[in-house]
């Protein structure tokens, strides 16, 4: 597991030739460039016959630096090398265990899917550059392989970009969104904008800023993380001088301006949400007239609704479905439609839901309350703001796409709520209306069956 720029020093080869001749050296590092995350590659090329703009295609990413001339015998990592050690000692390359990345095979298996095709039709548009907002990980708490976690990319002009939060892996979300033009991009984040202290929404920092010092001098960090980048520093290795920090209570309202400016075409705020201890959500208006808010993570909240007054866009966290909302208010999250309901409180002209729970590994239940001006956000997706109109008339083409997660994910709604029903008042559901659902009746019919049999044995012992 050591770097390139290591394995080229002479101190090192010498290290490595002291071993036997027989001794063969397994090289792990930047260079391994085999595609793993088949699933992600996967759902982002049937996205992208939805709409080849929002849902661009992913890259490989290769690293410019030259290989090592190693005089010791080495393999090169690769995904899934295997090595045996009986009944021989030998490598094997497991060319069936290997992932398939093959894009027609993806896309042969998409056309497939009944109806996709004739909704895909009905949502074809064109976009123009900036604003441009790139989602790098839309789940929550843990990286899965279809969402990773938070990270957003707000390109505002050509030159400057502002990334809302920067969960684990945002650097490696980054290179597949942009591949060898990583460093291009890395080098235009101005501003980074941490939330608060949960892992899920910091812990990629350091990698970005270590991937991002070859191309920049210095940077804004807006946040509470001072502490936890003070210990890395001390023990670890030196990053305090890659970033200039700024305190994010000191972006609230009324509160002393900052020595440091973030921008001179925006206006950032921040004010203080219903979720942990130092938790922040943000807004910021640029010059041109176009106002961006991002919640982060919270419950509904007041103090978000006034800095995010009259939003172009607003990014706004949902991390649960309608009907768990006991759950949110333990957890201090926003469910579906408590998002939207913010929304609508700022007179936000676009809202887009974001941080799923990983439970809605693909996509997550679509609330009653959805309207022409909300949205859904996907991992590697790319808007624009003049977008709006085309997203909601995605729906149809993704609720095709994914038909059987839905329904599964409605048919375990639909237990829930019977078991729910099951354990309240007296024990025994209450049954009425034209709508009661095939999955209620069936439970009726069980229940009365049971009450029969009960019957039947008293009047046995009787």
């Amino acid at each position: 597991m050591t770097p390139e720029s290591v394995l080229q020093l002479d101190r090192y080869k010498g290290w490595m030739e002291r071993f036997p001749s027989t001794t063969e050296h397994l090289i792990l590092n930047e260079h391994v460039s085999t595609v793993h995350n088949v699933s992600c590659h996967k759902i982002q090329t049937h996205l992208n016959m939805i709409h080849p703009d929002i849902f661009p295609p992913l890259k490989t990413y290769k690293s410019k630096e030259s290989r090592a001339d190693l005089s010791v015998p080495n393999v090169r990592a690769e995904c899934l090398l295997k090595f045996q050690l009986r009944p021989a000692l030998e490598w094997q390359r497991l060319v069936d265990a290997i992932p398939s990345y093959n894009t027609e095979d993806f896309v042969k298996e998409a056309a497939e899917v009944p109806n996709f095709l004739e909704n895909v039709e009905k949502c074809r548009d064109i976009c123009s550059k900036h604003p441009e907002v790139v989602f790098l990980g839309t789940g929550s708490a843990v990286p899965m392989k279809i969402r990773n976690v938070s990270g957003t990319l707000v390109n505002i002009s050509p030159g400057r970009s502002v990334l809302l939060d920067c969960g684990e892996g945002t650097f490696g979300q980054l290179c597949r969104q942009y591949g060898d033009d990583v460093d291009q991009v890395l080098s235009r984040i101005s501003t980074v904008f941490i939330s608060h202290l949960h892992a899920d929404h910091h812990t990629g920092l350091i990698k970005l800023l270590r991937q991002r010092q070859r191309a920049l001098v210095r940077q804004h960090v807006i946040g509470d993380i001072m502490s936890w980048l003070g210990q890395y520093h001390d023990h670890c290795e030196e990053i305090l001088g890659l970033f200039n920090l700024i305190p994010n209570m000191f972006l609230c309202p009324g509160a002393e301006a900052p020595k440091e400016k973030t921008q001179a075409f925006i206006q950032f705020q921040t004010c203080t949400v219903r979720h942990c201890k130092n938790a922040f959500a943000c807004s910021f208006d640029h010059q041109s007239g176009w106002k961006l808010a991002f919640s982060g993570d919270t419950m509904p909240c007041n103090a978000f609704v006034h800095i995010g007054k009259n939003a172009t866009f607003l990014i706004h966290e949902a991390t649960l479905e309608d009907g768990l909302e006991e759950a949110a208010v333990e957890k201090r999250h926003s469910t579906t439609s408590q998002a939207i309901g913010m929304g609508m409180k700022m007179n936000a002209d676009f809202i887009m839901l974001n941080h799923f729970s990983q439970r809605y590994t693909k996509i997550p239940i679509f609330s009653k309350d959805f309207t022409d001006r909300v949205g859904v956000s996907f991992d590697h997706m790319r808007v624009r703001f003049t977008d709006f109109k085309v997203l909601p008339k995605l729906i149809p083409a993704l609720k095709s796409l994914f038909a059987e997660e839905l329904e599964e994910m409605e048919e375990r709604r639909e237990r829930r709520e019977l078991k729910s029903l099951r354990s309240s008042g007296s024990g025994e559901p209450i049954w009425s209306g034209s709508d009661t659902s095939e999955a209620e009746r069936g439970a009726k019919r069980e229940h009365e069956a049971a009450a029969a049999s009960m019957d039947a044995k008293r009047l046995k012992l009787s």
